[in-house]
């Protein structure tokens, strides 16, 4: 999602150039392209899926569209392991409409996950909660917090049900570091994934992620708290900028390359 504006050869074409040998996939672009053809497309090139974003968005209330959810989500598993990735990220959803109960919608991921991670485990996937920042409880994820996250994942198996450490989501809260060690010790850290705070926030908010480099977090000292965890996966970039997806995306791939370099050990 960081150059969307590439089209699925064009941003593997630009990874083998510039030498990037790993990539986070979105499910939307996959299904654009298809997904047998990005999977043999990005075998072909030699590249490692890391991750299959998203799933989730588990909380209605209605037993129609709740299964609907479920049977989407077993749709994105089944999308994961065709593209080679063991790791579903998870956006678990906002409230429903007109509801205010935000202990009860979490509470109908946890009831979600408790069929997800069985079918995940059978697929050779595992599902990564993702918690978003605070800003987006109401409307896409009702979980703020990586302890949060790690309340829900720890009801089941570490290979079912782990985290996503996203620093764009997480930096400002104080207990994240002491969080993440939980997660290590506990085998959870299924993904860490890198963009930086910048301001003002864009009227929507939701693209308002900031070039590493640009904004108020340091990398290196996230880096630093998820590899003592014990963490020594992939680190993704992903980045929600109009502004970079105005760009030519080659560039921007280019760019994206040179900060990682140059802001992570």
């Amino acid at each position: 999602m960081t150059v969307k504006q590439l089209s699925m050869p064009e941003l593997v074409d630009a990874c083998r150039d510039l030498g990037v040998g790993n990539v986070g996939l979105w499910r939307e672009p996959v299904q654009s392209y298809g997904l047998d053809a990005t999977a043999e497309l990005v075998r072909d090139a030699g590249l490692t899926v890391t991750t299959l974003c998203r799933g989730g968005f588990l909380t209605a209330v209605d037993p129609a569209e709740r299964a609907a959810a479920l049977a989407d989500n077993r749709r994105a598993v089944d999308e994961a392991a065709t593209l080679g990735t063991d790791t579903l990220v998870l956006v678990s959803g906002g409230l429903p409409a007109g509801s205010k109960d935000l202990r009860g919608a979490r509470e109908r991921i946890a009831d979600a996950l408790a069929e997800l991670g069985p079918y995940a485990e059978r697929h050779g996937v595992r599902l990564a909660v993702e918690p978003l920042h605070p800003m987006f409880a109401s409307d896409r994820c009702v979980v703020s917090t990586l302890a949060q996250a790690l309340d829900l994942a720890e009801r089941f198996p570490a290979h079912q049900v782990g985290v996503t450490v996203d620093t764009y989501h997480i930096w400002w809260d104080d207990t994240a570091p002491a969080q993440i060690a939980r997660a290590g010790a506990g085998g959870r850290i299924h993904t860490f994934q890198l963009a930086d705070w910048t301001t003002p926030l864009p009227e929507g908010v939701l693209n308002g992620r900031g070039q590493i480099g640009d904004g108020a977090i340091d990398m290196r000292e996230w880096q630093g708290y998820v590899e003592s965890a014990g963490y020594t996966g992939a680190i993704e970039v992903e980045l929600f900028n109009d502004a970079l997806w105005a760009r030519d995306g080659r560039e921007v791939l280019a760019e994206t390359a040179r900060r990682f370099v140059e802001h992570t050990a």
